[in-house]
């Protein structure tokens, strides 16, 4: 049953997972057709994310496939989730916001985060190192700053003048930082839901205008409907393989069916990292995730909430978004705005 509109928005993240069998570049082209998907949903936002050297993650370069998916829809917004800073010049990533801005005016978003790669290997191949994320501030500053002016002579153009909102990814201090530069604050239940209220908590009380007046909370949370508990639950089985396995091997690998995940000889280790992922995801049918979902909004006061999902069965994860929409009202959300 469908129920009243939420007044809170929703949103996806989509880290152009592949799939056993599947090359990079078809995880890519169905990364473009969800978001097709998605507009014709009503969710406000599709993001996409940054990993670099994992096979398992097609995504790499969040903005050129968010200018892809922009050139793909017409209204919902584009944006990163995120561009992690540490990684890039200042300079460079506003210049590619602008250019996403200037050809999709009023729909792209800067989301923005501070960590770095996943591995030694791959921090050097980026030419940094951990340390660099200790100056993220003055990157933030930096970012921030090229879109209202010039910096030492320095023109971001065509970002200098345009209005692109930026968002901050919290990790470790991320939700502080959010509020000390006035920006919306993107957060997820990393260190547990109490940890997360806490944070989110924090941010409120101690929120400077910047470019936000006002707190703007997004939280990041999976969400699955399924007819059942048990199917739902068993769509989330490929992810928490993939953490399992990435945790224990150092690579995170493509996703694979659950059929065959159910064949394969754990070790303790794998297995308690196994059950542990499988831990605080909202999943079952539209009554139960509604339900769970309302909750998580009355503890965190969310703005918005941003929903991200893995898992092998591509049509399984489609139905799943899209009976999410129509629990929560989506469309009609949108057409009253």
């Amino acid at each position: 049953m469908t129920t009243a509109p939420h007044a809170t928005r929703f949103s996806i993240l989509d880290r152009s997972r592949v799939r056993q069998g599947q090359t990079p570049a078809q995880a890519l082209r169905e990364t473009v057709e969800f978001a097709r998907l998605a507009e014709q949903w009503g969710y406000r936002r599709f993001w996409v994310t940054e990993h670099h050297s994992v096979p398992g993650v097609a995504g790499s370069a969040p903005t050129v496939l968010a200018a892809a998916i922009a050139a793909a829809t017409e209204r919902i917004r584009v944006g990163t989730g995120g561009v992690m800073l540490p990684n890039h010049q200042p300079l460079v990533v506003a210049e590619q916001f602008g250019v996403l801005e200037s050809l999709y005016p009023g729909r792209i978003d800067m989301g923005v985060g501070r960590s770095v790669g996943f591995t030694d290997g791959v921090r050097r191949a980026l030419g940094h190192d951990k340390g660099d994320a200790e100056d993220f501030d003055a990157q933030l500053t930096e970012l921030l700053g090229y879109f209202a002016a010039a910096r030492n002579g320095v023109h971001a153009w065509p970002a200098e003048g345009l209005p692109v909102p930026a968002f901050l990814l919290a990790t470790g201090s991320g939700a502080q930082r959010a509020a000390e530069f006035g920006l919306p604050l993107v957060i997820a239940a990393i260190s547990g839901e109490d940890a997360m209220v806490r944070a989110i908590d924090q941010y409120r009380n101690t929120f400077r205008p910047g470019q936000r007046s006002t707190p703007y909370v997004i939280v990041s949370t999976s969400a699955v409907i399924a007819d059942t508990t048990a199917a739902a639950h068993r769509l989330l089985l490929p992810e928490a393989w993939s953490a399992a396995y990435s945790r224990t091997q150092g690579e995170f690998p493509a996703l694979l069916p659950p059929a065959e995940i159910d064949r394969i000889d754990m070790t303790a280790r794998q297995r308690r990292i196994f059950d542990e992922s499988l831990r605080g995801h909202i999943h079952g049918p539209e009554a139960t995730v509604t339900v769970a979902l309302d909750n998580l909004i009355s503890r965190t006061g969310a703005d918005e909430i941003l929903v991200h999902t893995s898992t092998y069965d591509r049509a399984a994860r489609l139905d799943s978004h899209r009976r999410l929409a129509a629990a929560v009202g989506l469309n009609t959300l949108v057409a009253a705005e």
